[in-house]
C-alpha cells in the first residue's frame, strides 16, 4: 500500500501538462490518425503506463544531503572519504567539481531495459538513465555523501561518471570489498557496470 494516493489536485495537474505538450506540437499529428488513435481501446492506460513507470522508479530513490566542499582538489576529495584508493592519477586530477555547495543528491537504480543480454550496463546507456531520471552526475556531491556516511556504501555500492577532455568515460565508484575493506576506485570506463551499482546525481 502507498502512503498516500494521487490527489484530484495531483491529476488535473498531469492533464494539464499533457494538454500543453500536445498543444505544443499540435503541427505534427494529423488530425485523421489523431482521432483513429482516441478510439483505441485503453488509449487511456497506454498513455498512463509511462507516467506511472516513472512515479515508481522516483519512489526507489535513496536521497543524501550534504554540504559539498567545492574547494578541494580532486585528491583532496578522495583523501577526505578515509577510504582505501586504487586511482588513476590522471583520471583523477580531471574529476569535475562541479557547482553548489549545499546539495541534494539521489541515488537510482538503472531500469532493468538499459542493461545489455549479460547484465552489464554501458557508459552510454547511464548517461541515458541519469537524463530519464532527470539527473547530472556530480562526483564531489556523491563523493560527499561517502565521506559524511562511510557504511552507506556498504549496503548501496555506488559509483558516478564522467568525461575527460577527449571524451572518454571515466568513473568513481564506492564500495566495500572482500576483507571489509572501503575502497573507492577511480578509473576508465571499458567495461561496463554490473547490476549491484546503484547511481549519484544531483538535478538538473
Amino acid at each position: 500500500m502507498i502512503a498516500s494516493e494521487i490527489t484530484d489536485g495531483q491529476i488535473e495537474n498531469a492533464v494539464g501538462k499533457l494538454r500543453d505538450a500536445m498543444r505544443k506540437h499540435r503541427a505534427e499529428l494529423g488530425s485523421d490518425v489523431v482521432q483513429q488513435v482516441l478510439g483505441l481501446e485503453n488509449i487511456g492506460m497506454e498513455m498512463f503506463v509511462p507516467f506511472r513507470t516513472r512515479v515508481e522508479a522516483i519512489s526507489n530513490l535513496i536521497v543524501r544531503h550534504v554540504t559539498v566542499n567545492r574547494s578541494r582538489t580532486q585528491q583532496e576529495m578522495l583523501d577526505a572519504t578515509s577510504r582505501k584508493q586504487y586511482t588513476d592519477c590522471k583520471i583523477v586530477a580531471v574529476i569535475p567539481r562541479g557547482e553548489g555547495e549545499e546539495k541534494d543528491v539521489f541515488f537510482f537504480n538503472p531500469r532493468e531495459s538499459a542493461y545489455d543480454k549479460d547484465g552489464y550496463l554501458s557508459d552510454e546507456n547511464l548517461a541515458k538513465e541519469y537524463a530519464w531520471f532527470g539527473f547530472k552526475p556530480d562526483p564531489y556531491a556523491v563523493a560527499a555523501v561517502n565521506e559524511a556516511d562511510p557504511a552507506f556504501a556498504d549496503e548501496h555500492p555506488n559509483g558516478v561518471h564522467f568525461k575527460d577532455a577527449y571524451g572518454n568515460w571515466c568513473y568513481a565508484a564506492f564500495g566495500r570489498w572482500r576483507g571489509g575493506e572501503r575502497r573507492v576506485f577511480v578509473g576508465r570506463g571499458d567495461g561496463g557496470w554490473g547490476d549491484y551499482w546503484s547511481f549519484g546525481g544531483v538535478r538538473k
